[in-house]
């Protein structure tokens, strides 16, 4: 019985809402940073805070790349279940969260639906950027999702 409720506590309007502000601030905060760390020691061209304007409203890229973290944070949510079950603990199963299922989503649905080659044809650099800024990307939503929610971590 004690499973079922927490399932019902797990789903609120309310948790779901801080998934996805958590999300989006982590994108903000731990993905960038993540950008900004694989810069400088090379292993990607980019630079966080990428403000160029995308279609189709025009708004920048990191404030799209922020909404869609945000959007990822209410998958975490429902996934929270499995998140905690995680043998290191709800803060490594958020950080593997992160590193594995929005990168193989973007690798393998976003990045083909561009008319790109699956992973960008899996060049090492390109994978370990994706897996360290999503991980960061998890991790900070863990972390944030923990304090708005005002509880601690398993």
């Amino acid at each position: 019985m004690a499973d079922a409720s927490a399932a019902k506590i797990a789903f609120r309007p309310t948790r779901l809402a801080l998934g996805f502000a958590a999300a989006y601030l982590a994108t903000l905060a731990f993905h960038q940073a993540g950008i900004e760390l694989c810069h400088l020691v090379g292993l990607t061209g980019s630079t966080p805070y990428n403000l160029t304007p995308v279609p189709p409203f025009g708004v920048p890229a990191v404030l799209s790349l922020a909404f869609w973290g945000g959007v990822w944070g209410v998958i975490f949510v429902f996934a929270e279940k499995a998140i905690t079950r995680c043998p290191g603990g709800y803060l490594s199963g958020a950080t593997l969260f992160g590193a594995i299922v929005p990168t193989l989503v973007f690798w393998f649905v976003v990045i083909p639906l561009k008319g790109l080659p699956l992973s960008y044809g899996f060049q090492a650099s390109r994978v370990l950027v994706a897996l360290i800024v999503d991980g960061l990307w998890g991790l900070g939503t863990g972390i944030l999702l923990t304090m708005l929610a005002g509880r601690r971590a398993a």
